[in-house]
């Protein structure tokens, strides 16, 4: 089969043809149909946060159908079926011809979500969902997420619209203040401002805004930490400025703030069968409305170092879809 591959981290992709893998009990062979390119990947091929062994097959979600199992009862029953999928930790990626994953790994789609709308289901409308349920939980009031121009800041959006939590905004063009305005967005905030700031700290004083989402990091969590409220939650859950973090222990020590870290998979780990099976439900649920993904173009998988790219430059006008 055909499938991309990284040889060292940060280095070029490459198509290649290796050998089809085969699967194990419990384990399923997906063909692929579509994947799309998300931050995480970009962390991933950058050698990031996420330990990878070489060469290796990037793609962290996508979706296809169940073409062999390899025994095992959920591998029985996932067989011919249409399904999000995600690699098995530390296994190769979806951006290849086949994935060879667990079968807990793969969640049936509904037959009213298209296949390239369904390889979104498992990271950004997960995260989404994951974060309304640490709002719930935590008995926040409101919210503030710093990377709101992305696909998952305007799932956020949408969702949080609909359970009635308040959401601030922060972008950092100018030009996407009335996009997510658009959208249904009461507060955006453009932290290239030069009252950010101040803005920031009085709107969530007046919301009470404890639960702060920080994809970028470094610089901005600093600065996220001085504005927020006595008492915030900051989550630390994605990593774009590259930079690391410098932050006073003084505004955690006096002001009872606190930072956690998230990633979705390890969030997922720490639950039970139950609890997984009725959060994907739900999932499902909003798929097709508040929690869709806006689909720039599908390229084919021979092409997917110029849609790294070209998705480099302008992450925030919708994704874009690998069609290995």
């Amino acid at each position: 089969m055909l499938a991309a591959r990284q040889k060292e981290p940060g280095g070029p992709l490459s198509l290649e043809e290796v050998d089809l893998p085969r699967p194990k009990k419990g384990e399923v062979l997906v063909k692929m149909d579509s994947s799309p390119i998300n931050p995480s990947d970009l962390a991933l091929l950058s050698g990031g946060y996420l330990a990878r062994s070489y060469p290796f097959t990037p793609g962290l979600e996508g979706s296809g159908r169940v073409v062999r199992s390899g025994g095992g009862i959920l591998a029985q029953l996932r067989m011919g079926k249409r399904v999000a999928c995600s690699p098995t930790s530390g296994a190769d990626g979806c951006w290849a011809e086949y994935m060879v994953t667990s079968a807990t790994h793969c969640a049936p789609l509904p037959r009213n979500i298209s296949l390239e709308q369904g390889s979104m289901m498992l990271v950004n409308p997960m995260t989404a969902m994951a974060f309304i349920l640490l709002a719930r939980k935590g008995k926040h009031r409101a919210m503030v997420n710093n990377a709101a121009a992305s696909s998952l800041g305007k799932m956020l959006i949408r969702i949080c619209l609909l359970k009635k939590i308040p959401l601030i905004n922060i972008v950092r063009k100018k030009e996407q203040i009335g996009e997510l305005k658009n959208l249904g967005a009461t507060y955006v905030l453009n932290s290239s401002d030069e009252n950010f700031e101040t803005e920031l700290k009085h709107v969530a004083a007046e919301l009470n805004a404890t639960l702060f989402l920080d994809a970028v990091t470094g610089s901005q969590t600093s600065l996220l930490l001085r504005a927020a409220p006595a008492g915030t939650t900051l989550v630390a859950y994605a990593r774009l400025s590259g930079e690391d973090m410098a932050i006073d222990p003084g505004y955690l020590i006096r002001e009872n703030k606190r930072i956690i870290p998230f990633q979705l998979g390890n969030w997922l780990q720490e639950k039970n069968l139950v609890f997984k099976l009725k959060f994907i439900s739900r999932v499902k649920h909003y798929l097709g409305q508040e929690l869709a993904s806006h689909i720039r173009h599908s390229t084919p998988l021979a092409k997917t170092e110029s849609a790294l790219a070209d998705y480099r430059q302008n992450m925030s006008l919708g994704k874009i879809i690998l069609k290995p």
